[in-house]
């Protein structure tokens, strides 16, 4: 078994052949400066000829001398001022978190290595060192030039990033087991080729990335000529510093084999795990909400009910669950709950683009509300859609459809949502649905009866999309193409008032959101969860949307959540899950039959109008 100073060795040797490239280039700019030097002593010395040719020499050399310094000093100025790629993340300060930088510490302890300088959240299953000692990635330095000058003498430690799930889902001795390898890689850290071949590797790829973010002729051209400098930089250091790299890791691992080495088999098993339940919850419960501009404020803690729910339904996770009286991770953090909010907003950032901070249209929503304030107005608001796409159809793409049957209050009691006042489905328009005398806003407020019309128009019904998703086969096609063109007019619409509020933001908060991570990039994720929906995915979800407001508003279901497939049907208190079929065969085939026989089993009244937002 090779000891961890075999690795540290095997790192340092990289290391030096980065350090060597870097040496070469710099060879290479002072060449032609160097070569002048010799040209000017020599005639200075009467060593060399002074002809008329030797002073042309001396003049060319010379000038392209200075070209080549002034290009170095471009290149070396950008690569020194270029702010290195920083992960994303919360920073967790030793007061907020006592327990856990004390557990850190005793882990360093036992390593034989230095202790990370910080540490911080990210949210995702992961965990690393980061190094943080660029000036653009910490507060503003104050004191004096002497003090100032001695802090950056002195080696500051990477900062320790952790995945926030573990956190929740994790037990302490879980988490220090995993945490060892990791806290292990701050010895190599410590080394001073290392870290200086690791240094300029990073200002090489801030570089690129500055070069890449040029904007205007007059920065656009120097700045070109300095990314494929760094590029080609790059591209020769490549392999020594991946070489590099891996042999950190392994001396890293070999140190850490001697702490808890048993439970860290136990805890690798568990990182699987909360890397499906992350996965599942972000994808099928966070995404719609995020879509409905609500941001889940407590994810983490979501964590462990949709790892309970998964260990309960897979044998292979059973067992998992019986973990939960132990004592969790999270129980080293102060006040989990600020930090799992913080957390949460930093994964609606990263996953699905947004504000910095909460606001009317960005506002945090718990578990307990989640099945009222975000799948019950999904759904409406995408049969609101759905609607409205239906009557914009040309109508040539519409067959004849029966005359709906005036509502019956009392075979649809009218729903209130988010604290509103209950309205019957005739008194609430879709949006961008008009009744028949023409006012947008629907029927006029209670207090002018005069003004209501005799006969208000029946409200949309579950019926009418079915009847014309099954009798005209060119119907489908159609709502599907106008339902994604609808969708990404309003996702472009979001993006720019994201925007619009993010470059102010940004503007408002330079120097102040430290350890963040984040860019304002014009409202977009940097990390999308899912490819953008086709059209019969949309009008999928959209026919499903219908059919569960069709039965909450006519047949007493209820809106629920399933911590791993999100938005659920509850009928009778239990999970209905055999929605999915029925709706594709319509879908799919115009076959409506399937749908409609489980309509009838449900108790829903196609017929009946529904309430829309």
């Amino acid at each position: 078994m090779a000891s961890p100073e075999t690795g540290v060795l095997a790192a340092r040797a990289r290391a030096l052949a980065v350090l060597r490239i870097r040496s070469t280039a710099l060879a290479v700019a002072l060449l032609p400066a160097a070569v002048a030097v010799v040209l000017f002593a020599g005639r200075a010395s009467g060593h060399l000829g002074a002809g008329t040719g030797w002073d042309l020499a001396r003049w060319i050399v010379g000038a392209l001398a200075v070209l080549s310094l002034l290009l170095a000093a471009l290149v070396a100025l950008v690569v020194a001022r270029a702010r290195p790629a920083l992960s994303p993340s919360v920073p967790i300060s030793e007061k907020s978190a006592p327990d856990l930088y004390r557990l850190v510490r005793d882990l360093a302890d036992r390593l034989d290595v230095p202790a990370p300088s910080a540490i911080a959240l990210t949210p995702d299953c992961d965990s690393w060192l980061e190094d943080r000692t660029h000036r653009a990635h910490g507060p503003p330095r104050r004191g004096t030039g002497a003090a100032r000058g001695e802090a950056r003498r002195t080696p500051e430690a990477p900062v320790l990033v952790i995945g926030s799930p573990f956190l929740w889902w994790m037990r302490v001795a879980e988490l220090r087991a995993l945490l060892a390898p990791v806290v292990a890689g701050t010895g190599p850290s410590a080394h001073p080729d290392i870290a200086a071949a690791r240094r300029f590797i990073r200002g090489l790829d801030a570089a690129v990335a500055v070069a890449a973010r040029a904007r205007g002729p007059l920065r656009a051209l120097p700045l070109r000529f300095v990314g494929r400098v760094a590029r080609l930089l790059l591209r020769a250091g490549r392999e020594h510093a991946t070489i590099m790299e891996r042999a950190v890791a392994a001396a890293a691992s070999e140190r850490a084999q001697t702490v808890d080495y048993g439970l860290r088999i136990v805890a690798q098993e568990q990182v699987g795990l909360a890397y499906a339940g992350w996965d599942r919850l972000l994808t099928r419960v966070a995404l719609p909400a995020w879509r409905m501009g609500r941001w889940p404020s407590r994810l983490d803690a979501g964590v462990v009910s949709a790892l309970t729910e998964l260990s309960r339904r897979d044998r292979l996770a059973n067992g998992f669950a019986s973990r939960l009286g132990e004592r969790p991770a999270c129980d080293l953090l102060e006040e989990p709950g600020a930090i799992d909010r913080a957390a949460s907003l930093l994964a609606a950032r990263l996953f699905h683009g947004g504000p910095a901070e909460p606001g009317p249209d960005w506002s945090p929503v718990g578990w307990g509300q989640y099945p009222e304030e975000v799948v019950d107005r999904k759904w409406r608001l995408e049969a609101a859609r759905l609607h409205r796409v239906l009557d914009n159809l040309p109508a040539t793409a519409l067959p004849p459809t029966p005359a709906a049957p005036a509502p019956d209050p009392a075979s649809a009691p009218p729903l209130s949502y988010a604290r509103s006042s209950p309205r019957t489905p005739a008194d609430r328009s879709p949006v961008g649905h008009h009744p028949v005398d023409g006012r947008p806003g629907g029927a006029p407020p209670a207090d002018r009866p005069d003004d209501r019309p005799a006969a208000p128009a029946p409200g949309p019904t579950l019926a009418r999309v079915i009847d014309r998703l099954a009798q005209d086969e060119r119907a489908g096609d159609l709502v599907a193409a106008r339902l994604g063109a609808e969708v990404e007019r309003e996702e472009r619409e979001e993006a720019a008032r994201q925007a619009a509020r993010g470059g102010s933001a940004q503007d408002a908060t330079v120097g102040v959101a430290w350890g963040d991570g984040m860019v304002a990039e014009g409202g977009l994720p940097l990390f999308p969860l899912q490819p953008p929906r086709t059209g019969r995915e949309l009008l999928a979800d959209h026919v499903t949307a219908m059919v569960c407001c069709a039965a909450v508003d006519t047949a007493g279901a209820a809106p629920g959540l399933d911590w791993l497939d999100g938005p659920a049907l509850l009928v009778d208190g239990a999970r209905r899950a055999d929605l999915g079929r029925p709706v594709l065969s319509l879908v799919d085939d115009g076959d409506a039959e399937p749908l409609r026989g489980w309509l009838t089993t449900v108790g829903v009244r196609p017929e009946k109008p529904v309430r829309l937002v």
